[in-house]
């Protein structure tokens, strides 16, 4: 795998570059977010049409998924990724020079369309530059810089911004600028035909497949995955927003809650695949009926979201967010290993799949959250109803996927 010049710590500083990808590509998704009061109040927008601007990168970004997933298969990833970091990296710029919204709704469907790319060239990657015995690690390094980015975005944001409300575009070009940092790095520590893999010639690549679309294991994940994906970018999307305007905090305040609310999920993502390992060796349970109790667990937590009906600002309010997002991002482990059971041989398929699925028709939750916002003039009741929605895959498990005896061998 490695060139015979390369030292074997090598693979491994590939793998911190893809964790600095994963960080800067939700760094640059999540500037909207944290500046969301002041581009809405610049611009002059209601909470619909701000739904609208993630609807549309989220279509964008179904659409990137399956468009950079047929050219990571047919390009050097040694060129297709920098051109995918760069495509997204010039959007995050080009939305700090936009004049309305009608420009900024562009430059969020190309940050979107972009950004889907990243997926699969860092597996790729990967699958190039790590053993299988290492991939599992390596895969973890890079998915860690998901909340990274999340956690680190919101106090860079208030170091750049000032009082002045427009101050946000500096913010959206630092970070935009950061991810043109990363091309040079990148070029400057591969060389061209290091990440060249031979494949040998699949056979029968697509046997059995149509047979899983048409079942209903199938589509009990897609069920599952619809309820998990909503609850938790209508908390990542819409959280700062209802802390400022919802609850009366200061933008400060808000974005400080805004790190230590990624800080838990990561806490709720570890915590899911630990008492998951718990339950098969402690208490005899297999792997699948192990992840399908943390799934109803972290379902509980997500429920926590009813509290916000009553809750006033305080601490008891943010430890009931807290509790949400821990539940939000374990429900995606169990999710993960699910569709791992559905096949050994199209996981990368199905993968895709779904994720073209789930953004598609998730993403106009976004608009409908923002009218019904406008309409009643609270956020409350959508941040009740959106940590709720899991659920539905709970009852999707237990009306599609009645076989229990199929599992996962390691967890």
């Amino acid at each position: 795998m490695i060139a015979p010049s390369r030292s074997p710590a090598w693979k491994w500083w590939i793998t911190g570059l893809l964790l600095l990808a994963t960080t800067i590509n939700y760094m640059d998704r999540q500037t909207l977010a944290n500046a969301a009061v002041r581009v809405t109040k610049e611009f002059q927008l209601n909470q619909e049409q701000y739904g609208d601007l993630e609807m549309a990168f989220g279509w964008a970004f179904a659409v990137g998924s399956l468009v950079f997933g047929f050219l990571a298969d047919r390009f050097r990833v040694y060129w297709l990724y920098p051109i995918v970091l760069t495509g997204w990296s010039l959007m995050g710029i080009a939305s700090a020079h936009t004049s309305g919204y009608e420009s900024l709704l562009i430059c969020r469907v190309l940050l979107g369309f972009f950004e889907a790319g990243h997926w699969p060239c860092a597996l790729k990657t990967t699958f190039a530059l790590l053993e299988p015995k290492d991939r599992t690690m390596g895969n973890s390094v890079l998915q860690s810089g998901a909340s990274i980015g999340a956690v680190v975005t919101p106090p860079l944001m208030l170091w750049l911004m000032t009082s002045e409300t427009s101050s946000w575009r500096l913010a959206f070009e630092v970070i935009g600028a950061i991810g043109l940092v990363w091309v040079l790095i990148w070029f400057a520590s591969i060389r061209r035909t290091e990440l060249d893999v031979t494949i040998p010639e699949s056979v029968g690549v697509t046997d059995g497949l149509w047979a899983i679309l048409k079942g209903r294991k199938f589509w009990a994940l897609a069920i599952l995955i619809f309820g998990a994906q909503t609850c938790w970018h209508l908390f990542r999307v819409w959280l700062p927003k209802f802390m400022q305007e919802g609850r009366g905090y200061t933008e400060t305040e808000a974005l400080a809650f805004n790190s230590a609310y990624y800080i838990g999920t990561d806490i709720g993502c570890f915590g899911a695949g630990l008492i998951s390992l718990g339950l098969v060796r402690h208490f005899s349970l297999s792997a699948h009926d192990a992840r399908r109790r943390v799934f109803q667990g972290a379902c509980l937590l997500t429920s926590c979201s009813i509290f916000v009906l009553w809750l006033p600002k305080g601490w008891g309010l943010m430890v009931a967010i807290l509790l949400v997002g821990a539940g939000a991002l374990a429900l995606f482990p169990c999710y993960y290993s699910f569709v791992q059971e559905l096949s050994d041989r199209h996981v990368g398929r199905l993968t895709g799949l779904l994720s073209t699925w789930v953004w598609a028709v998730s993403s106009p939750m976004h608009k409908f959250f923002g009218r019904l916002v406008d309409s009643t003039h609270s956020f409350d009741l959508g941040m009740a109803l959106a940590g709720l929605v899991p659920w539905i895959g709970v009852v999707a498990l237990a009306f599609l996927w009645k076989d229990k005896s199929r599992s996962c061998v390691q967890e």
